[in-house]
């Protein structure tokens, strides 16, 4: 893939990005740093996302990344969080709910506990975000928050019926939210990835099955977490500055087909 042109874009932004530490989330970090932001790593994997956000530091200097534990399906963390994040960049600018899970299972043998925990990370972190994100930017004159959801959420598939009902929840709640919010100045968009090689997706399913994904692509591969995370910075710049309620989707022609 050809390098793209680093050229400021989100210089001096405050961003907060949700399951960063590692895969999509962590190349949006690495890319929002590169673009001049300052970025609150956040995610359950404490380890692997202080070293996300260490060797952001070292490539882009001290004040480019720090990272803090973050339960996205807690109200308490979120208070703490973004209090935290501004008592170290300042208001934020940038949300992008990104932390999900993903269980690949039929509605028969999906359990009610494995539902309430999908739904919790899934679309009731993103309700929580956006909740205690919104007060933050409205200090700051206003923001942009960024929600990945999937193109589970319009594309049937036999497997993972809870992932797909979250997706559909998040889909419905940024438009929600996109209206309610336009007039602090707050801009609410979605991106939709297709299938993306992350270690999420190895995770979840057997190793033929994702084979599957990218034999069956119309491009014959998968997104790469930085193609997504391109997308993802568009909608949180001022290059997006008259969209909010818009739908990005992002999946090499997977739905096209």
């Amino acid at each position: 893939m050809r390098p793209v042109k680093m050229d400021g874009r989100c210089s001096g932004k405050v961003v907060l990005i949700t399951g960063a530490a590692r895969g999509q989330g962590a190349a949006a970090a690495r890319i929002f740093a590169a673009e001049g932001a300052h970025v609150m790593v956040t995610d359950v994997l404490a380890a692997e996302g202080r070293m996300t956000a260490e060797a952001i530091r070292r490539e882009h200097g001290g004040r480019a990344a720090m990272f803090r534990a973050l339960d996205v399906g807690s109200e308490a963390d979120w208070r703490r969080v973004v209090g935290e994040t501004e008592s170290a960049f300042g208001p934020l600018d940038v949300l992008v709910n990104n932390a999900g899970i993903l269980s690949p299972h039929r509605i028969s043998k999906t359990t009610e506990e494995e539902w309430d925990r999908i739904m919790r990370v899934n679309a009731a972190g993103v309700f929580l975000g956006m909740k205690h994100a919104v007060p933050s930017m409205r200090k700051a004159g206003g923001g942009s928050i960024v929600n990945v959801a999937s193109t589970s959420a319009f594309a049937a598939g036999e497997l993972a019926a809870a992932y797909h009902a979250s997706k559909g929840a998040v889909r419905s709640l940024a438009l929600s939210a996109a209206v309610q919010f336009a007039a602090d100045g707050i801009r609410v968009n979605t991106v939709f990835p297709g299938p993306v090689d992350t270690d999420m997706l190895w995770d979840a399913y057997r190793p033929e099955h994702v084979r599957r994904f990218h034999a069956e692509h119309p491009m014959g591969r998968m997104a790469r977490p930085e193609e997504i995370a391109w997308g993802v910075l568009f909608l949180a710049s001022d290059a997006s500055s008259y969209m909010t309620g818009s739908e990005l989707v992002m999946d090499g022609g997977w739905t096209a087909r």
